[in-house]
């Protein structure tokens, strides 16, 4: 950096990017002495940009709370990140004038030149089947506010109205879910937002069960809580690679004492269970149900009846 006004911009960029800053590490980071961060304080503050002076042992510089600063700057790397998140968005893939197609249309103004260029060009050459299916955003900001505040909301779901204390919000496997206690049914439900149309505070408040992980209970629902086989086998791996092949939903995973490991899982077709084992990369032997035993061995049949009619005739 050669010119006082970069480095008050690489100031800013740093002040963005951090909380409380300690003047030694900026007169570091901008390679200038302490009088010149002094200075460029200074001109954040000519330029109406609040910077907070926080003395003692542990002080140092940061921008006041709550306030829009203009410009936000990003890095080569984080503007990047940000453009194809929005390209692959659910309303820009549709080609709808949606938040995201509006915010992205935003970001390419104000990106330099030559990175807007390159921005372009990858946006261009890269291709997405899905993407998140990023709620509707009032939506998304109501079940938030809820959660923090411990206040129930009244949604509207597809299977009706239900009054709901939100626990959390849980996005998992590009879907979003809303997971907390159902007044009617008396019990702790997951919904996925997009099945839900609208939400409205209410003024009840509600404290979440001590210990309760919203994402827990969505993966154990989705792996063993909607299923009517609870599925054991033994693995003949370690834990290690077992997390490396298999999704998060495919089951809960447990290193066995004599070695290997166990899983965990559900299953509603038994018979697709017993295709999916037999195409694992490991030895496994199945513990339960006896079941799923006899759809392995019906495959196994299946199978063994391909290779027979495939062979050459004599």
């Amino acid at each position: 950096m050669s010119r006082p006004a970069t480095r008050v911009l690489a100031l800013l960029e740093i002040l963005q990017d951090r909380g409380l800053v300690p003047a030694d590490e900026l007169a570091r980071r901008l390679d200038v002495d302490a009088r010149a961060v002094r200075r460029y304080i200074t001109a954040l503050r000519d330029m109406d940009i609040p910077v907070e002076s926080v003395r003692g042992r542990y002080g140092g510089y940061r921008l006041a709370r709550g306030v829009r600063l203009p410009p936000l700057m990003l890095a080569d790397d984080e503007a990047v990140a940000v453009a194809v998140a929005l390209a692959n968005s659910k309303d820009q893939r549709a080609g709808e004038p949606g938040p995201a197609h509006r915010a992205l249309v935003k970001l390419n103004r104000v990106l330099p030149a030559p990175l807007r260029r390159r921005v372009t060009a990858l946006i261009a050459a890269t291709s997405a089947t899905t993407g998140p299916l990023t709620p509707e955003p009032q939506l998304a900001l109501t079940l938030a506010a809820a959660v923090h505040s411990r206040h129930t909301v009244r949604i509207e779901h597809t299977r009706g109205a239900r009054e709901v204390d939100p626990y959390g919000l849980v996005v998992h496997a590009r879907r979003w879910y809303l997971v907390g206690h159902d007044h009617l049914r008396d019990a702790i439900r997951m919904y996925r937002l997009d099945r839900i149309s609208g939400a409205v505070g209410l003024p009840s408040r509600f404290t979440p069960p001590e210990g309760f992980d919203p994402v827990t209970h969505v993966l154990h629902m989705l792996t063993l809580g909607a299923w009517t086989h609870r599925i054991e086998v033994w693995l003949d791996t370690d834990l290690e690679t077992a997390r490396d092949h298999l999704s998060a939903t495919f089951g809960d995973l447990h290193p066995c004492p004599d070695g290997g490991v166990l899983l965990v899982s559900g299953a509603e077709d038994l018979p697709a269970m017993a295709r999916i084992l037999t195409g694992l990369p490991w030895p496994f032997t199945v513990r339960n149900p006896p079941a799923l035993v006899t759809a392995l061995a019906e495959h196994v049949t299946a199978l063994t009846q391909a290779v027979a009619r495939s062979q050459p005739a004599p």
